[in-house]
């Protein structure tokens, strides 16, 4: 009997042992989503998500709007130690790599949200861009992908030739090289410009978020026309933390800390696709008019893409590499040739 108790008490302890975590962590994680931003409550609930299963044993200091050093600047303070985690985007840090345009934003590549997931999961993807953060001594946790942005127009935007002289807001980098070989003119303004830029007619539209979001920026009382589902643009947001600070962790730590951010990215796509629909029903409803490219444009855009991705991969190894990972998975997937 007193055999029995003892082994009952010891196969306890060794259970307990084995599923304890590691000593307790705190990290200091920086977004650049506003607190009231329907990403930034997905943040929150992530920091709970994370707090939960850890027990306690992982609490997250979570800082919003960019609160402790500008958005471009988040990866670096990580990699400094200023902060743990950076939750903004790899687009931010072409400066360092080109390749990171290829994980920021392919532009032009994927139609879902969910192939683009899947390129990271099952196309090797996770690999070649872990390479790319490994090489900053920094980690890639994952992604969030809120899908395909909308182009916002004053004036029709049916497909591949109206875009021919159309101006509009762009942000820097390889889309301005895309959409000037399709004959548009890109002009890389701050976003907060936007609004006034459309009133004034200094241009005809603008790439500035996705279908919802633009509603709520107000982008709709002024132009009446908008393309969804877009085609041109699906940024990805990350998760990537310290190197030093990922290897300190324990196995236990780090897997509560993927599977949680792997539910909130999954229910960004999610979240943003049914509001998305609702934007589209409303503004209809509201005398907006939608335009779905055709096949056959959202083609002659992937092709136009291509030259500039051509480009862009010539700019690093680390570019060229991650593009053929991509290249090669759209092809599986029938979206090149």
């Amino acid at each position: 009997m007193k055999l029995t108790s003892f082994m009952i008490a010891a196969g306890a302890t060794a259970l307990m042992a084995t599923t304890a975590l590691a000593d307790p962590v705190h990290l200091r994680i920086q977004t650049h989503y506003a607190t009231e931003h329907p990403t930034g409550k997905m943040l929150a609930q992530w920091v709970d998500d994370v707090q939960t299963m850890s027990g306690g044993e992982i609490s997250i200091e979570m800082f919003y709007s960019s609160s402790v050093v500008a958005t471009t600047e988040t990866f670096d303070a990580a990699i400094n130690g200023i902060l743990d985690c950076d939750a903004t985007g790899g687009a931010y840090q072409t400066g360092k790599n080109p390749a990171f345009q290829f994980v920021g934003d392919i532009m032009g590549g994927y139609d879902t949200p969910w192939q683009q997931y899947s390129w990271l999961y099952y196309g090797d993807g996770y690999a070649a861009a872990q390479e790319l953060y490994n090489a900053q001594n920094m980690q890639l946790i994952g992604w969030s992908i809120y899908g395909q942005e909308s182009l916002s127009s004053s004036k029709p935007i049916r497909g591949f030739e109206d875009l021919k002289g159309w101006k509009f807001r762009s942000p820097p980098g390889m889309e301005t090289e895309i959409f000037q070989e399709l004959g548009a003119s890109p002009i890389v303004m701050d976003f907060t410009e936007i609004f006034t830029a459309l009133e004034t007619g200094i241009i005809d539209g603008a790439d500035a978020s996705g279908l919802a979001n633009n509603v709520g920026l107000g982008l709709y009382d002024i132009v009446k026309h908008a393309s969804y589902p877009g085609f041109h643009s699906m940024p990805s947001d990350h998760l990537a933390c310290n190197l030093d600070v990922w290897n300190g962790l324990s196995d236990q730590q780090r897997r509560i800390i993927d599977t949680a951010w792997q539910k909130l990215s999954f229910q960004i796509a999610l979240s943003n696709e049914k509001a998305n629909a609702e934007a589209a029903a409303k503004l209809q409803a509201e005398g907006v008019t939608l335009y779905d490219w055709s096949a056959e444009d959202r083609a002659a855009f992937r092709k136009a893409a291509q030259v500039a991705w051509a480009d862009w991969g010539t700019r690093s190894p680390e570019a060229g590499k991650i593009l053929e990972s991509h290249k090669t998975y759209l092809k599986a997937l029938g979206l090149i040739n």
